[in-house]
């Protein structure tokens, strides 16, 4: 079958099972063979292959409403849906999305890349349809990493509590994105040895309704004796405890049991949970034997070796650099602790966690749990270091105001990804968290320029003793610096000069620092020296050096990989404004709009955060600047 003309999943009712398997295999093959190019989700993709052909099968989207948690597994829903056919697009510029998109499709009826939300859409979708006397499905489904989420247990307490008819499928493949952990995944390891329990309940309901009655005693009994085989046949009865309909666990690769067992949710009323067991990466040997997470999310690979394609001689990613300094540091301080909401293979800190087992903290995905348990670490006199993504931080925006921020309590917090992070998109771009972290009493904010600055902030973030202090640092490798031998504390909310200029100044941070010192430098070609600040602590400011520039009423330009709606630029301007300075000051970021996918560099040149872009904004001040003179 071409699947690059699939125009709809209809085509699937009318295959028998053997063709469907079929079909299955070219999905695999065509998956391996297009990520080997893209890059992307491979091996939650080629866990779910079954699964998704058989609910294209057993139900009609888009009028039944199927809903992918996180989306890292929704690929070949959209082969099934029609948009095989742009598969080599997939995560590029201006193509395809690598989550779900209500804007490609609508099949796509619920977007997502962060975890866990699928169970509360769910909830609503239902309550919608119900309020409107509709009839169809609603089928959320959601793995068992993203169950721990808080917000996911609390939808499932409300949906189980309301009755809602809602089939919540449990794709149970024992890892998010790395090996799972907590109790819920204790108690899914027990349901997995624990054999089907599927129609039990019900063949044991009718054999007691077969029993001639004796009295109220004996009615009794056999409703106990009910309660009591459901206890006994399966363990922890957590499912049905909550008000669900438990079926499982099932084969996710066998369309035999994955039918049988959807016509009989479909039959029953109220919420269901169908507990399906899969294998991560499964017709891929590299992705299917993966025990940490390697082949969750990759680059380009070879096919025939599964060696991944990265340029030779690179220097270390930003999260191995910084992991590795905070696993030196703690080799002489056994305060040092470092927490992961579920990403200690994305955060680089395996090696951290051989060294210091006990020392590493991986709460699952729980982001606001793992803030405010750094917080009561704090309170002990210990020294936490909470790494989590740009991304991931939002979702735990009140426990750094509640917990962190007002207790003014010394966690140190490594802002990973801060900034655009490319191929994943709108919901992974890390460009918030300078508007919604500098606000914020107590807190400390900073961005190295490269790896030895970012040595020293380390140092300097374990060595301050004045409440929270963050410290953003971007996707991908560093830039290759010479890294001094010695750890040194940078001063806080100090600055420094790079470039010295009296007609303009450049003040920015991190990532934008190379464009502007180029723009610098081109810009001398036209007769104009520009000061380049590297503001390295975003709050504080600088206000020695700030007073400084402004009082000379030097026209700035700031510069950041950030949104500009109450970010660094805006610091700017209240701070010229608080102090009666009329600099002219011009803010260069990302606009007041959610970023697509695509390359960095392509979305930079879309947004004009560019060296060119630099060089042609301060020669239009210049030109107006002339005009009025």
């Amino acid at each position: 079958m071409d699947l690059k003309s699939i125009k709809s999943p209809s085509f699937l009712r009318n295959l028998s099972i053997k063709e469907l398997e079929l079909l299955s295999d070219e999905i695999r093959k065509f998956l391996i063979e297009n990520l080997s190019k893209t890059g992307g989700h491979i091996g939650p993709n080629l866990g779910v292959v079954e699964l998704t052909i058989a609910l294209h099968k057993m139900f009609n989207s888009p009028k039944d409403k199927i809903i992918w948690d996180v989306g890292h597994q929704s690929y070949v829903h959209k082969i099934l849906t029609g948009r095989g056919k742009d598969f080599d697009t997939l995560r590029k510029y201006k193509g395809l999305s690598g989550f779900p998109k209500r804007s490609e499709s609508v099949h796509d009826v619920w977007e997502t890349g962060h975890s866990s939300t699928s169970l509360s859409a769910a909830m609503g979708m239902a309550i919608a349809r119900d309020l409107k006397g509709e009839k169809h499905y609603i089928i959320p489904v959601i793995g068992d990493g993203a169950l721990t989420g808080g917000m996911a247990l609390e939808a499932l307490n409300h949906i189980g509590h309301e009755k809602k008819n809602i089939i919540v499928i449990l794709n149970d493949n024992e890892m998010s994105i790395a090996p799972n952990v907590g109790a819920v995944h204790n108690i899914l390891g027990r349901l997995r040895t624990a054999g089907k329990y599927n129609w039990a309940k019900d063949e044991i309901e009718s054999l007691l309704k077969r029993i001639p009655a004796v009295g109220g005693i004996v009615a009794s009994k056999a409703e106990r004796l009910k309660d009591s085989f459901k206890y006994l046949f399966v363990p922890g009865m957590f499912f049905e405890e909550l008000g669900f309909t438990y079926l499982g666990p099932i084969d996710g690769h066998s369309y035999e049991d994955l039918f049988d067992t959807i016509k009989y949710a479909k039959k029953t009323s109220g919420p269901v949970l169908l507990h399906v067991v899969t294998k991560k990466g499964k017709g891929y040997y590299p992705a299917e034997n993966d025990k940490v997470g390697t082949w969750h999310g990759t680059g380009p690979y070879k096919i025939e070796t599964g060696d991944f394609i990265k340029p030779v001689d690179s220097p270390p990613a930003w999260s191995k650099f910084v992991s590795e300094t905070v696993r030196e540091l703690a080799r002489t301080d056994e305060r040092i602790v470092a927490i992961t909401p579920a990403m200690t293979v994305g955060s680089k800190l395996e090696g951290f966690q051989v060294e210091f087992p006990d020392r590493v903290i991986d709460v699952g995905i729980a982001e606001q749990h793992a803030t405010t348990l750094a917080a009561g670490l704090a309170t002990q006199n210990m020294k936490p270091y909470l790494t989590i993504y740009s991304t991931f931080l939002q979702r735990a925006y009140d426990q750094i105001v509640h917990d962190i921020c007002r207790q003014n309590l010394n966690v140190f917090i490594g802002i990973d990804r801060a900034g655009l992070v490319g191929a994943d998109g709108d919901t992974h771009q890390g460009v918030f968290d300078i508007a919604f972290l500098r606000n914020l009493p107590n807190m400390v904010l900073m961005m190295p320029r490269d790896e030895n600055e970012a040595k020293h902030m380390v140092y300097t973030a374990f060595n301050y003793e004045n409440g929270p202090i963050g410290m953003r640092f971007p996707r991908g490798n560093g830039l290759g610096v010479t890294i001094d031998q010695d750890f040194k504390e940078i001063p806080i909310g100090s600055w420094e000069i790079l470039k010295e200029g009296t007609d303009y100044a450049i003040i920015t941070f991190g990532t934008t620092i190379p464009m502007a010192l180029e723009a610098a430098k081109t810009l001398e070609k036209y007769g104009y020296q520009v000061m380049v600040v590297n503001a390295r602590f975003i709050k504080p400011l600088d206000e020695r050096l700030l007073s400084t520039i402004m009082g000379k009423n030097i026209p700035i330009i700031s510069v950041e990989e950030g949104i500009l709606q109450g970010g660094f630029g805006s610091s700017l301007l209240e701070f010229a404004n608080d102090h009666g300075y009329t600099s002219q000051i011009t803010r260069l970021g990302i606009p007041d709009e959610f970023i697509d996918h695509g390359g960095v560099n392509e979305l930079l040149n879309e947004i004009g955060l560019t060296t060119d872009h630099i060089v042609q904004t301060i020669i239009k001040l210049s030109q107006k600047m002339k005009k009025r003179a």
